[in-house]
């Protein structure tokens, strides 16, 4: 019993560090992940402990826990797989996407505004060449990571020829 509480431990380790830092263990290029093989590992020594516990043979204990993993390690690899698949993989572009500032936009950076952009559901920090105050329309000109730099857009006379 001692060989299964010490493999779901090492699979428990395994899986508590592969979690929140990513597939420190990645081999073949994704074909089988840190955290599938410690999900595997803790099935492994799950099994094999309760098969012992209840005084079946140790053969048993080692062919159910064998095939419980390796069947644990295929399902959590196709759930990590499709989870990979569904991660937006392209930075959103935001330049000429119009908004509004809601909060005054200066050199400073110290200023939020409101794009009109459906994938846009937050205010975004922003920055601009001269003093925008709030409430004025505006389009992005760059982009800085989640910042963006915005210039005020002149309404437009509909009755201009």
């Amino acid at each position: 019993m001692t060989v299964f509480i010490v493999i779901g431990a090492l699979g428990l380790v395994l899986l508590l560090v592969a979690l929140p830092l990513g597939d420190v263990f990645e081999i073949g290029d994704g074909a089988l992940s840190g955290t599938s093989l410690g999900a595997g590992a803790v099935a492994f020594g799950a099994l094999g402990a309760i098969v012992k516990a209840n005084g079946l043979p140790t053969v048993w204990a080692y062919v159910a826990s064998i095939l419980f993993a390796v069947l644990t390690v295929v399902v959590v690899q196709r759930v990590v797989a499709q989870l990979r698949a569904s991660e937006d993989g392209q930075p959103l572009v935001l330049t000429g996407v119009p908004g509004v500032v809601t909060s005054t936009v200066g050199p400073s950076g110290t200023g939020e505004v409101s794009l009109d952009d459906p994938r846009e559901l937050e205010r975004r920090l922003a920055w601009a060449d001269a003093v925008i105050p709030e409430g004025t329309r505006i389009v992005v000109v760059e982009q800085s990571g989640s910042r963006v730099k915005v210039e005020a857009v002149t309404p437009t006379d509909p009755t201009a020829p």
